[in-house]
C-alpha cells in the first residue's frame, strides 16, 4: 500500500474512513441500505465474500459501514464488502455510523478505501481517476497531490482506458494484468492486437515476453529498419526511466549519424502535462 495514500485527505474529509470513538453506531436494517452508486468496483470475488459470510456468521460485523443518510434510506460510503456478506448470512440488521458528506466525498472515501485494500483491477482503478478528475475538475496533477500518488502512475492507469474494449474486459476478469496493458499500449499497429491477447492467452506469456514480441511487430512495422536489429540495453533502459516518469509510451531511435526520441499523449492536456515536466526538470 502506498504509505502517502491518505496525503491530502485530512482538508477533504476529516474524519478518515474508519469510525471515530466518538462516533455513535448504530443498527439499521439491511434492507434500508443500499450500495455507493459512486462506487468503483465492479466486480467482488465470490470466494472472497464467501469467506467473510462465514467469519460475520461466527463472530458478527466486527468494524461498522460508514453511511450517508438519503430519502430512501442509508447509502453505503464504506464497507460494501461487509454488506454483500451481511445479506449473505441473512442478517436483518447492520451497525452503522452516519455521516454528513457531500457527493464528492462519498467518490473519493469510496476509492480511498478500494486502493487501501488493493481490492479494484487496473482498469476500475483508472475508471475511479476519471471519474474523479471529470466531477471534481482536476487535473490529473491535482488528483495526484490529493491521492498522495505520483502523476506518472495516475496517467499510466487512465492510459489504459484507451485500449479496445475487449482488452478492457479481459484486464478485468484477470486474465491480463497491469503490466500486459500497459505492454499492449506500445504496439503501433491495433490491427495485430488480438493476435498478440491471443498469444499471451495461449502460451502464457509474462509482461516480458510480451514487450519483446510487441517490439518485433513494431520493427516489421518499418521497413527501413532490419527485422533482425536489436535495440541497445542501454536504450532499452533510458526507455524504461523515461516511461516511468513521464507516464507515458516512449521509444528512442538511434541512426548512424542521429536518432530520435519518440513521446506518447493522449490528449491536449496530456501534452501539457508532458511539457510542464520537462520544464520543472530544467529548472532543477
Amino acid at each position: 500500500m502506498d504509505r502517502g495514500l491518505s496525503k491530502g485527505l485530512g482538508d477533504y474529509a476529516p474524519q478518515g474512513m474508519e469510525p471515530a470513538n466518538e462516533e455513535q453506531v448504530q443498527e439499521v436494517n439491511v434492507s434500508e441500505c443500499r450500495p455507493n452508486p459512486y462506487q468503483p468496483r465492479r466486480y467482488f470475488e465470490e470466494e472472497s465474500l464467501t469467506e467473510l459470510k462465514q467469519s460475520i456468521e461466527q463472530h458478527g460485523i466486527l468494524q461498522p459501514l460508514i453511511v450517508r443518510k438519503s430519502i430512501k434510506g442509508y447509502e453505503i460510503v464504506v464497507g460494501e464488502r461487509r454488506f454483500r456478506a451481511a445479506k449473505l448470512a441473512n442478517l436483518v440488521k447492520v451497525p452503522v455510523v452516519a455521516r454528513e458528506l457531500t457527493d464528492e466525498q462519498m467518490m473519493e472515501l469510496a476509492l480511498l478505501e478500494n486502493l487501501q485494500r488493493d481490492d479494484l483491477t487496473p482498469i476500475e482503478e483508472a475508471k475511479a481517476y476519471q471519474n474523479l478528475m471529470k466531477e471534481l475538475g482536476l487535473t490529473q496533477e491535482e488528483l495526484a497531490k490529493r491521492l498522495g500518488k505520483s502523476r506518472s502512475h495516475i496517467a499510466n492507469f487512465l492510459r489504459l482506458l484507451t485500449l479496445p474494449q475487449e482488452v478492457i474486459q479481459k484486464m478485468n476478469e484477470g486474465m491480463l494484468s497491469m503490466g500486459h496493458g500497459r505492454a499492449l499500449l506500445s504496439l503501433k499497429n491495433r490491427d495485430h492486437l488480438r493476435q498478440v491477447v491471443a498469444k499471451i492467452e495461449k502460451e502464457g506469456l509474462n509482461v516480458r515476453q510480451v514487450e519483446r514480441l510487441i517490439y518485433e511487430y513494431n520493427l516489421q512495422k518499418n521497413e527501413k529498419k532490419p527485422k533482425e536489429q536489436h535495440k541497445d540495453i542501454f536504450l532499452k533502459e533510458r526507455e524504461e526511466t523515461l516511461k516511468e516518469r513521464l507516464g507515458t509510451s516512449v521509444s528512442i531511435h538511434k541512426g548512424k549519424r542521429k536518432g530520435k526520441i519518440e513521446i506518447e499523449f493522449m490528449n491536449d492536456e496530456d501534452l501539457e502535462r508532458i511539457l510542464e515536466w520537462f520544464e520543472k526538470d530544467s529548472k532543477t
